[in-house]
């Protein structure tokens, strides 16, 4: 038996005749005539020695050795397509597509945009805001931007600035709760999305670490940072702010993290990319710029009194 492969076409006609079960559906997908298909495929056949699929009156069904083959000809085309898209991407050098958590793209990226399409406007920033698993070929993804800890993943890793948590509020409710012992009396709000942070980051951490006895349950409660952030703007209250995500408003006035008190959470944010695309301009670009932006208020975090998550 010949270790040679059958014609890319009369595997792809296959392909799609074991995916939609129909000469008809996959010459139609193909672009080809129902007859041109039918004669791929028997060419295959005659190729393999063995038929592939059963000829019903108005259907076919896939033999042993079309169920044998299915599987591993529809991922390799999905191999190719994915390789192919790669490769075409590698030709881009003005497309860039991001991939960030909404409350990241929300409150870091988003009020930044501006100054980043002004100094590099030959790039078309293109942006997925998910928190879920990315396949950079699979998913057509550049950069990801996520937040963790440390890992051996075979990619190019770039943490970015040290992260804390420390209460933050309008300048207005400074006044009524101006030192820490007042926020007892304070209406916090519970940002829920960094109860993963391990060890715990919340209120009761925060308020051990400040010496102060008090445990908070009551208080609106949100399941996404950039919306418990949104209330605080508001001056509903006040909440627990995670730097990426609240620095840029303190540096503006827009909020104040007043008792400067924060909890390292030991996780970072991260810049992500395939090995070796580091050096792509529009990467290069991107990234150069993200750590321009983070030491423009790097001056709130060397403000703040850095302390590590206290037993409790």
């Amino acid at each position: 038996m010949s270790d040679r492969l059958p014609p890319l076409t009369a595997l792809r006609a296959f392909d799609a005749a074991s995916r939609h079960m129909s000469f008809a559906k996959a010459a139609e997908e193909l672009n080809v005539t129902p007859a041109a298909l039918s004669f791929q495929i028997k060419s295959l056949e005659d190729h393999l020695g063995a038929p592939l699929f059963r000829r019903l009156n108005r259907a076919v069904e896939l033999t042993e050795a079309g169920e044998t083959l299915a599987p591993g000809a529809a991922e390799g085309f999905r191999t190719l397509a994915t390789a192919w898209r790669a490769t075409e991407r590698l030709q881009d050098h003005q497309t860039l597509i991001v991939t960030a958590g909404p409350a990241f793209t929300a409150k870091w990226l988003a009020p930044r945009l501006y100054d980043f399409a002004q100094k590099h406007p030959q790039i078309e920033l293109r942006f997925s805001a998910s928190l879920r698993f990315m396949d950079f070929g699979r998913d057509a993804i550049d950069v990801a931007v996520r937040f963790g800890y440390e890992t051996k993943e075979d990619l190019y890793v770039l943490p970015l600035a040290e992260e804390w948590v420390s209460p933050v509020m309008t300048p207005d409710l400074v006044e009524q709760f101006p030192t820490p012992g007042d926020l007892i009396n304070a209406p916090l709000i519970f940002d829920d999305s960094i109860n993963f942070l391990k060890p715990s980051c919340d209120w009761e951490a925060w308020f051990y670490a400040a010496g102060i006895d008090f445990k908070p349950e009551h208080g609106p409660r949100f399941s996404q940072a950039d919306h418990a952030l949104d209330a605080a703007l508001s001056g509903v209250g006040v909440v627990l702010g995670r730097r990426a995500l609240v620095v840029k408003d303190i540096a503006d006035g827009r909020l104040a993290a007043p008792y400067k008190l924060a909890l390292r959470t030991g996780g970072r944010f991260r810049f992500l990319c395939l090995n070796g695309a580091e050096n792509r301009p529009q990467i290069a670009a991107f990234r150069d710029w993200m750590l321009e932006e983070i030491e423009k208020t790097a001056h709130v975090t060397d403000a703040m009194d850095l302390v590590p998550v206290p037993g409790i």
